[in-house]
Parts: structure tokens; sequence; C-alpha cells
């Protein structure tokens, strides 16, 4: 008899109720419906939830009068998150809510390279001026998200041997921060928090993505069945260092020669534009050539995209993503870049990995980092498990009262 209630499904608690109300608001009536469990569980579970100040209540009780039932909500003013990006030239710093909705943002021209006492230090002063500028005390700080332009290694938050990142290896992220704000801190690599951001705000129903970024650096979130896929290293995604099939032996910051990053990241572009005679200094400058209809830079990264999809026709038949969205710097002007993957990808992966595959630019856009920074924290501190123990420690705290 015991092993038979085991096998049998577990009734949703309060968490999983409260995720219920996270995707949309419901009423009474249709949490039990949904969830099978007895009205007065259902008053429970959302009196739990409410002196926790998670969620809210909308319109009235039902009555004999016909008055509409009440609907219960999620407050994403509950709480709110830093999210941070920092790429290899620029560092994106956000306050938002629970939601994910931006109250506060900054973005600051801030090079990597200087090394991470000096970028982290901006970061918390910029941080606690937005939260300042939000009306954010610390006591309604949540988490901390942060991406970064290297690998890292998820558990511990320590960049991995990251290339273009002097004196990050090791470092500890996690303390830096939390001596500066004492909540739960969490670091990614920042195509990694692009993946989020995108699936989070633009490709929700996408359960299978390739998400990659072209900037001074090319790497790939990887995002199968729902789920952001780091690998056994956290170097999942790491396709700026895969060798590019008859590439020229270009030199890499990794300490490899024809890497993808090393043909095709910014600097390597900036080389080729400069061979041609045309003057350009940063990916930015790249850009405006191109909407400016420079015939050589039109070119370049037209065939950076076709060297792009060499690469990727290989992932595309391993993964069969549904979809490969491109941000970065240089997906600032995708029709060139964008042409070139699918040339190459439709012509040399699996027919049947790209009959309905969708290669198309960010919709996210240059805000992919620091929303997926707050989705991955939204996602953890308000997870089933998290809210479950935030409410078992409001009940003994009332009980020991």
């Amino acid at each position: 008899m015991e092993e038979f209630q085991r096998l049998l499904p577990r009734a949703p608690g309060v968490g999983e109720v409260f995720q219920l109300l996270r995707a949309e608001p419901r009423t009474r009536a249709q949490l039990v419906a949904i969830t099978g469990q007895a009205r007065s569980t259902i008053a429970a579970r959302l009196d739990s939830l409410s002196d926790a100040g998670l969620i809210g209540q909308i319109g009235e009780r039902a009555s004999a009068m016909g008055r509409p039932a009440a609907s219960f909500y999620f407050r994403s003013d509950a709480g709110a998150v830093l999210a941070i990006d920092i790429g290899a030239q620029h560092v994106r710093v956000a306050v938002t809510d629970l939601a994910v909705n931006i109250l506060a943002e900054r973005h600051l021209d801030l090079s990597v390279s200087r090394g991470p006492h000096l970028v982290l230090n901006e970061v918390i002063d910029t941080g606690r001026a937005l939260l300042a500028e939000a009306g954010i005390d610390a006591t309604h700080l949540k988490g901390v998200g942060i991406g970064i332009p290297g690998p890292v290694n998820h558990k511990s938050g320590r960049p991995s041997s990251p290339p273009i990142m002097p004196g990050w290896d090791g470092f500890d992220i996690i303390g830096s921060l939390r001596a500066a704000f004492d909540v739960p801190i969490y670091v990614d690599n920042d195509a990694n928090i692009m993946a989020i951001g995108e699936h989070a705000l633009a490709l929700r129903d996408v359960s299978d993505l390739l998400f990659i970024k072209f900037g001074t650096g090319v790497g790939a979130g990887v995002i199968l069945d729902g789920q952001i896929r780091r690998g056994a290293q956290g170097s999942s995604g790491d396709i700026g260092h895969v060798r590019v099939p008859g590439g020229p032996p270009n030199p890499c910051h990794c300490g490899g020669t024809g890497c993808l990053e090393a043909v095709i990241g910014v600097p390597a572009l900036l080389d080729q534009l400069a061979s041609a005679g045309v003057r350009a200094e940063s990916g930015a400058d790249i850009v405006n050539l191109v909407r400016a209809g420079d015939k050589v830079a039109l070119q370049v990264l037209r065939d950076a995209g076709r060297t792009a999809g060499d690469v990727l026709a290989g992932a595309v038949s391993l993964l069969n993503p549904s979809v490969i969205a491109v941000g970065g710097i240089l997906a600032e002007v995708p029709e060139q870049l964008i042409a070139g993957i699918r040339e190459s990808v439709y012509a040399k992966s699996l027919p049947l990995a790209t009959q309905d595959l969708l290669i198309a630019p960010s919709l996210a856009g240059a805000r992919a980092g620091i929303i997926g920074a707050s989705s991955l924290v939204c996602d953890e501190v308000l997870s089933p498990a998290a809210v479950e123990t935030l409410v078992e420690s409001l009940d003994a705290r009332e009980g020991g009262s």
C-alpha cells in the first residue's frame, strides 16, 4: 500500500500553486479545477502566498448577486532584481521587478580587460545608483544575476580560463558582489543569459533554441527541451573556439589557431576591412558602415555569416533546434549576416533538421542579456522549492511568536 501511494502523483503544494498564478491571474474555482484540490486547501494556499506578499487579489468574491469571482495574481512588485550583462567592451546594468520589467537601466562603455576589481566596483556603484533611482531598498532586493563573456563554473560562479578576460580566471565574482549586496548571486556565460532572455521574452513556446552572439567574441547559448544546457564544465555552446573548416590559421586568444572567433570576431573583421582600405575601430563602426551601404563592409559581413554557417551546420544536424536567434553587436545589421548563415546551414545540414528551421534576428535585441540575467534570478528565487521554503519560514516565525 505504501509503495502504491508513492507512485501516486503528489498534490500540488503552495509552490506549484504559485507557479500557476505567476503564469496568469486565476480564480479559486480555476485553481481547484486545475489542481484537483479541495477548495479549503486552495484557500489555505492562497492565504499563505498572500501573507508572504507574493500574490494580490483583483475583483470581488463571487456571491448570489452575480458579481465576478475574485482573481489572484502574482505581485511582480514583491521584490526586485539587479541584472548585469558584461560584454567585452560594455556593461549593461538594470533593476527589474520579479516579472523582469525594467525599472532603471544604464549602459557603460567599459572593457572587461580592465580586470575584475575595477569592473565589478563600477558595477556595484552603478547598481546602487539604479536601486536608489528605482526607489528600491536593500530588503526589497531578492537577487543579482550576471553574465560574463567567458566560460563559467555555474556552481561556483568563477570564470574558467576565459580567453578575453585577463585577470578573471577563477575570480570570486559571487563573493565580491555578495559583500555589496547580501542576496543570492547567480553567474553565467553571456551567451547563456542572452539565450535565457530571448526564450523568456520572445520565444517561450520554443523548446529547442540556439542563440548565437556575434561580437568581439562568438558564442552560443543552447536551450533544449525548454532548459538552458551548460554542459559538464560550463562550456556548452562555445562555438567560438571550434576550428573553421578550411579557414585561415588566425591565432586565437585561447591558444589555438583558426577558431571561429579568430576568423569572424569583431577584431578579425576590422583587420579585413583595414586590408581593403576601409577604416573602422569597433563593432559599432562596422554596423555604421553597413548601414551606410559600404560595399566592402557588406561583403565582409556576408562572408562572416557564411563562415559561421559552416560551423553551425554541424550543430544544427546534431541538436535539431527549431530556431537560431542571432544577437550581439553585429546583429544590429542582421540582413547580410543572416543571409550568409542561411546559405551555409541550409546547404550543409541535414534536410530533416532544416525543413522547419527559423534563422532570425534576436527579438530581445541589446537587452537580451539583462533580461536573461534577471530571468535567471527570478526562476531561482521564485521556484516551487524556494516559495515552499519562504512560506514555511514565515509559518515557523508566526508559530514561534
